[in-house]
């Protein structure tokens, strides 16, 4: 294979290209083109997961961006229509090391090529990711455009004022982008090796999620807890969600500016809590909670993306390795003296999880369904169903 180059904005395509990175400050990752042949402009971020490309790729939490995988081998194992987090994947593009390989996994029922052609996703292999990784890394999630030739033609002046005008991810709201449109029933419980899905017969509690790019096996979690769950649009009111009469809410996952999107969330949280109904929330979730208690937010200069970071439970006094995909952080600072800090990350420090002293409300800023990742957190779905256990003993 030959070697990957990073060119100057003016310099001509090497004849075997046909596709590139190009960033907004001009330089041009050249590779060979996989998926959609067309281009797509977003925020350059990266994972480091050696799992769950699939898993990844249709998280609608990466909506606005293009993923860079650290792990070499990705499609190796091909797609299924198992593994996915939403039917149509919201991330813009991807950008791998090695070429995709033909599929060598039994449950494989597409090369990750095809699968990405048949999502309209562009991508490009043979870059060096480590050197894109290492960008990011030192310098911060640029725009940048990946684009998909197979006629080997580029103009990278016109592709760089492209990523150039894109206004990026701050002050973008997302979540009203992937959310559902009309509320809807879910009882699909987790996937078991020669089972498949399972499925929810009889419910405990009754749980509202408010999808604001919610990943399906969030919503399969909760089922397996005994929650029967309804599932309501980002833009659902207080009124809307207390409608249903739920034990609990839960706040979805979701991508962008978490200050944008609760323009309107956070009057509904709010509400919510006014009601003391308990409430777990996760990622954009969390977030979206600390706003609505008093907090802010703020964008991270990389972000967290990846299956392998270090989390310590303040609680216990537990570490534990979490998935997680978020670029916004909540400031510890920012919070009230009635909300403490339960999790921190332990690569940088960063909030990971709050919970309030006043009222049944907590959150975790990763995933605790693991998917892709590891399990080490899915106790947090329990200790919802507890604080439910608990609020509806009080009453």
């Amino acid at each position: 294979m030959t070697s990957p180059k990073t060119a100057g904005a003016n310099d001509a395509a090497p004849r075997w290209a046909t596709a590139a990175l190009v960033l907004a400050d001009g330089a041009v990752f050249w590779g060979k083109g996989v998926g959609a042949a067309r281009h797509a402009v977003g925020e350059v971020c990266f994972n480091t997961s050696m799992t769950g490309y699939q898993e990844i790729i249709t998280d609608p939490s990466y909506a606005g961006q293009i993923i860079t995988f650290t792990f070499p081998h990705i499609g190796n194992v091909g797609t299924n229509l198992e593994d996915i987090e939403s039917i149509n994947p919201a991330a813009r593009g991807v950008v791998l090391r090695g070429d995709i390989t033909e599929p060598a996994n039994w449950r494989a029922a597409k090369p990750l090529d095809d699968w990405l052609k048949s999502h309209d996703l562009p991508g490009v292999c043979g870059v060096d990711t480590r050197e894109i990784t290492r960008r990011v890394r030192d310098g911060g999630a640029p725009n940048g455009v990946v684009v998909h030739a197979p006629d080997g033609k580029f103009d990278i002046p016109k592709l760089v004022k492209i990523a150039t005008d894109w206004p990026g991810l701050e002050g973008m709201d997302l979540a009203i982008e992937v959310t559902t449109k009309q509320n809807y029933g879910w009882d699909e419980s987790t996937w078991t090796l020669g089972k498949g899905y399972g499925k929810l017969d009889k419910a405990k509690y009754h749980v509202v999620a408010v999808d604001y790019g919610a990943k399906r096996n969030i919503l399969r979690c909760l089922a397996a807890t005994g929650c029967k769950v309804t599932v309501v649009p980002a833009t659902a009111t207080a009124e809307d969600i207390l409608r249903h009469k739920p034990d609990g809410v839960f706040l979805s996952n979701g991508p962008g500016d978490p200050a944008a999107t609760g323009v309107y969330a956070v009057p509904a949280i709010q509400g919510v809590m006014d009601k003391k109904v308990p409430i777990f929330g996760i990622c954009l979730g969390h977030q979206l909670l600390a706003l609505s208690l008093g907090g802010k937010t703020r964008k991270m200069e990389r972000g967290h993306r990846g299956a392998n970071q270090p989390v310590k439970d303040l609680t216990t006094g537990k570490v534990e390795i979490t998935s997680q995909n978020h670029g916004f952080c909540v400031i510890p600072e920012s919070l009230p003296a009635n909300v403490e800090v339960t999790h921190v990350s332990l690569f940088d420090g960063t909030n990971e999880g709050i919970r309030a002293t006043d009222r049944p409300v907590f959150s975790v800023q990763y995933h605790p369904e693991a998917s892709p990742g590891p399990t080490d957190s899915h106790y947090l779905f329990d200790r919802f169903v507890e604080l439910i256990d608990e609020s509806k003993a009080k009453k």
